[in-house]
């Protein structure tokens, strides 16, 4: 493992807005990230930002009554990714829901198209006849200035549903919903792009309501919480309050058997018990099998997946897509190992490394490029840059992650500046984003970028941590805290789940699987055995039945054999002096 530092999260003190049933070692987790109150524990619908807060949202909702009333056809475009797949389906369904008869959807391919509504894909669209009345961009639009204007010159209409930050200039589009756009009062800055649809379908059933159009039976947008809770997750967007609620919503239905057939089905795939799923299990389990179908070929099948009606549609689609992440891992492999090999020529220690990576190759995948740069990002802790080749051979397509402490949008805005034109186009948020330059300025851009995060980062932010929220007592090591903990999320982004640092005896310690670290651990404040199991670990770990071992780890409850124990998973560990 590489070597990190361990942080402790401060502990402020409490503010005396518990109720008396709390736990007191939830108190403290809780006050950590910031949450003093029984009230930003309430995770009811009650408790949602309303939507009416959403600038342009009055505008987008008579567009879609203008088109329930006129049977216009509506066209949803998505994105080929899981917030954009689960956009899409909550679009589809909820729309469908309101009586939109005449609706389909759209997703750009990530080779063919690139990102969002191009002017391309309308003269697609009316070279096959298929232009819409009214088309809705969901998860993607607030950059496509030309997409629109190509729609608009053809008479279609265009209501933008988006959640990225938004440029300099805005598409003229008939609407735009996107709390991130200038003037927008809204709440939460925060929400995904299904998070942003599912709001303008609550906001139209409002409309519909006040004006006596409702259909009957009232549909029932709750119905689409496990789709939200799912974009959201898979996004990785910050869980602030309101993006709690909506997961916390959706878990709930998916651990009822009230999901969509296709997330059940994507849980089943995997080995994974709905009744027992966690945020965790969105966003490392369902997330990346819905991915790989966007990464590898075409994100319809993605959301087909997810608006298949029958167990049996949705358990093939749910195979293919298994098939998919499979072939995207032995990619996602050996595109690892180039980038290592790379990395190895460029320094043999990190101390040589530039500050920001931009790292190419010509055989890399597109549709991989993002989770090979996070892999190298967690691997060096600095930022980068995975480049591969575009299809006509003179561009090349770049996929940024970032780290604390650099807003990496930011920072290729700072490099826009300073060289107009280097970049063809580029986005993102804090820790993610794309763009594309020509090939032949892979250079320039790489001595650009590298300055770009120096000229913000200070060298100790290149120093990989890892932040706990400290030992836990012999006492609270048990099966109590871990399923106790395992209720308390919905842990995710910004709302980390709860990670423990102490120093443990190893009994003894063995390799399991070639690459995973099985570990009998004794805490040495005192306590029983304990089993413990670091995965990925690789065959090579120093004897920590020598030294003992500093270890950060979760409580877990790990069923085998029918008997359930207190296992911890190690997420580092490193030998005691």
């Amino acid at each position: 493992m590489t070597p990190k530092k361990i942080l402790r999260r401060p502990q402020p003190p409490e503010q005396g807005g518990w109720g008396q049933n709390l736990p007191p070692i939830l108190r403290r987790l809780y006050a950590a990230r910031g949450v003093h109150s029984d009230e930003q524990l309430q995770y009811t619908l009650k408790y949602l930002a309303s939507p009416m807060e959403l600038r342009g949202i009055d505008r987008a909702v008579e567009l879609l009554a203008e088109a329930i009333e006129r049977k216009q056809r509506v066209m949803v475009l998505g994105d080929f990714d899981a917030d954009g797949a689960t956009s899409t389906a909550v679009a589809m369904l909820g729309l469908s829901m309101f009586g939109i008869e005449s609706i389909d959807f759209r997703v750009p391919s990530r080779f063919a198209d690139g990102y969002g509504l191009t002017p391309g894909i309308i003269q697609r669209l009316e070279a096959e006849g298929e232009l819409p009345d009214l088309l809705v961009t969901v998860d993607n639009g607030i950059s496509a200035i030309d997409g629109v204007r190509a729609a608009r010159e053809l008479g279609i209409k265009v209501v933008i549903t988006d959640h990225h930050l938004a440029g300099d200039e805005l598409p003229d589009a008939d609407a735009i919903v996107n709390p991130n756009q200038p003037g927008c009062p809204f709440l939460s800055k925060n929400a995904a792009g299904v998070g942003v649809m599912f709001y303008v379908l609550t906001a139209l059933r409002k409309y519909l309501r006040d004006n006596n159009r409702l259909p009957t039976p009232e549909p029932n947008l709750g119905n689409l919480l496990d789709l939200v809770a799912l974009g959201t997750v898979a996004d990785v967007v910050p869980l602030d309050h309101n993006n709690r609620i909506f997961v916390e919503q959706g878990i709930r239905r998916i651990r009822k058997g009230e999901a969509r057939p296709g997330i059940l089905a994507l849980l089943e795939v995997a080995g994974r018990d709905y009744t027992e799923i966690s945020a965790t299990d969105l966003g490392f389990v369902v997330g990346p099998r819905l991915n790989a179908a966007g990464r590898l070929d075409d994100m319809s099948i993605g959301i087909a997946c997810l608006l298949a009606d029958s167990r049996d549609e949705a358990q093939r689609l749910a195979r293919e897509l298994d098939n998919f992440n499979r072939e995207r891992r032995s990619i996602e492999k050996e595109m690892k190992t180039q980038a290592q090999d790379l990395l190895a020529s460029m320094s043999l220690d990190l101390e040589g490394l530039p500050w920001g990576l931009a790292l190419f190759d010509d055989d890399w995948h597109q549709g991989v490029i993002g989770i090979l740069a996070a892999r190298i990002r967690e691997q060096t802790h600095r930022p980068t840059i995975a480049f591969a080749p575009d299809d006509d051979g003179e561009h090349l397509k770049g996929s940024a992650r970032s780290i604390p402490g650099l807003h990496i949008r930011d920072a290729l805005a700072a490099v826009d500046a300073r060289h107009p034109g280097l970049m063809k186009k580029f986005g993102g948020h804090a820790m993610a984003a794309g763009m594309s330059i020509a090939r032949a300025d892979l250079e320039r851009f790489s001595n650009a970028f590298d300055q770009a995060v120096r000229d913000t980062l200070q060298a100790e932010d290149l120093e990989a941590a890892i932040t706990t929220d400290g030992p836990l007592a012999p006492d609270e090591l048990n099966l109590d805290t871990a399923y106790l903990l395992k209720r308390a999320g919905p842990w995710g982004q910004h709302f980390p789940e709860p990670v423990f640092d102490g120093n443990f005896r190893v009994v003894s310690q063995r390799i399991v699987g070639e690459n995973h670290l099985k570990l009998v651990l004794q805490p040495f404040e005192g306590g029983g055995i304990i089993d413990g199991i670091a995965f990925n670990t690789g065959p090579e770990v120093p004897d920590f039945t020598l030294t003992g071992a500093r270890v950060v780890y979760k409580p877990d409850a790990n069923t085998f054999r029918g008997r359930t124990n207190l296992q911890l998973l190690v997420d580092y560990l490193e030998p005691l002096d």
